[in-house]
């Protein structure tokens, strides 16, 4: 939910019918105050799950926001982090918060499009929280292979993945009509925002991961519970580079 502190209603809006660049230069004073930062939990559910595959030396944030995976990283790595996001305002806010923070190794920070990175073979990992909704399904495989190209021989790059809610579901109805929102809205005005929820699956996914060149493992993140079903809520995509 939203606190007061928040974003008001007319910032959601003008956010909203900006570009995704400038909407995210607007919201980043406040992001941290939205519903949209990652959770400690899951942060600390990816941390614990990637923890035992290490050691690593440099690490990767890809589209950082306002830096929650770069502190995981920082717990991670032993060397220096990077974190690289398109979007000016949300790396100043990110650069001022882990600069009062201190500790671990020390940061930097990119601006760069994630389907250019500017990076080669530097990374032994490469994290990813909460950003493939702003990529469309066809520019997947160009972003995964930015990816792959920035990771170093044996490197990992690693996300999660949470399970698509029940048929039927509140959740189910919820995200399918922001999604069906966000395409009538980018049909009827420009510049379009791009932010979807239901682009991103996990089957597709693995095939374009695959398809780059990563061998895919998917590791259970048990502490976030499992459904009535018994699969787990969510998954850690562990991608590896040969």
């Amino acid at each position: 939910m939203f606190t007061p502190q928040g974003p008001t209603l007319r910032e959601l809006a003008v956010q909203a019918l900006s570009s995704t660049m400038r909407g995210y230069d607007l919201l980043a004073p406040k992001f941290d105050l939205t519903p949209y930062r990652t959770p400690a939990r899951v942060l600390d559910a990816v941390a614990d799950a990637v923890r035992p595959l290490g050691p690593f030396d440099r690490g990767l944030d890809v589209c950082c926001g306002t830096g929650a995976g770069v502190g995981v990283l920082r717990g991670l790595c032993r060397e220096r982090v990077t974190g690289v996001d398109f979007s000016a305002g949300m790396l100043g806010v990110a650069s001022a918060a882990h600069l009062r923070a201190g500790g671990g190794p020390p940061v930097d920070w990119i601006r760069a499009d994630a389907r250019a990175l500017p990076f080669r073979a530097a990374f032994d990992l490469a994290l990813s929280f909460g950003a493939f909704g702003h990529f469309l399904p066809d520019e997947r495989p160009v972003l995964f292979h930015q990816v792959y190209d920035a990771l170093r021989p044996g490197g990992i790059f690693a996300f999660p993945v949470g399970a698509p809610p029940p048929v039927g579901s509140r959740a189910y109805w919820s995200l399918l009509g922001f999604d069906l929102a966000m395409r009538v809205r980018n049909a009827v005005w420009r510049p379009p925002f791009v932010m979807y929820y239901r682009t991103f699956p996990l089957a597709g996914v693995v095939d374009d991961l695959v398809r780059t060149g990563f061998t895919v493992r998917l590791l259970p993140l048990e502490i976030l519970g499992r459904r009535q079903d018994g699969s787990p809520r969510a998954r850690l995509v562990v991608a590896g580079r040969g």
